[in-house]
């Protein structure tokens, strides 16, 4: 059986990405020692020898609350996918809405990078962008709302 050293730092280091990036899990492996945080379970696991930590309680989770609920306002538009979300075409360009913009449904509103491809996130439905959630240039996740039209 070989012994496992867990890298106490290097799990702060991962918990304190995941509550900057405002991620949910970061992974990281090197040769055959894996160390995986996650903010769901609050669970640290490190691999091969299985052992598992609790994460410190994010500070974070109050401000993220603010977004949730926004998840469930009717004209919310959620991210279809984990990545970068961006609100202009390319650098310095004119951002395709901003708060007050009129949108067609099938309309451009952002782009999300993932896996270096941009994908274009288009209105669900006609109206008006009354908040813009999501942060240009930050990652987003899966379901996040990025901005709300009614």
């Amino acid at each position: 059986m070989s012994k496992f050293n867990i890298d106490n730092d290097a799990i702060r280091q991962l918990a304190e990405l995941l509550d900057d990036t405002k991620l949910t899990e970061i992974e990281v492996a090197a040769g055959d020692n894996r160390i995986r945080v996650a903010r769901q379970g609050t669970m640290v696991a490190a691999a091969p020898a299985q052992a598992a930590v609790s994460a410190p309680a994010a500070p974070a989770a109050a401000a993220a609350a603010a977004p949730s609920d926004l998840g469930a306002h009717p004209g919310a538009v959620k991210s279809p996918m984990v990545g970068v979300v961006y609100f202009a075409p390319e650098p310095g360009a004119a951002p395709f809405v901003s708060v007050g913009s009129t949108v067609a449904e099938g309309q451009t509103v952002m782009l999300i990078e993932a896996m270096k491809t941009f994908n274009p996130i288009r209105a669900p439905k006609s109206g008006k962008v009354t908040q813009i959630v999501a942060t240009d240039g930050h990652p987003v996740e899966y379901d996040e709302p990025l901005i709300i039209i009614e």
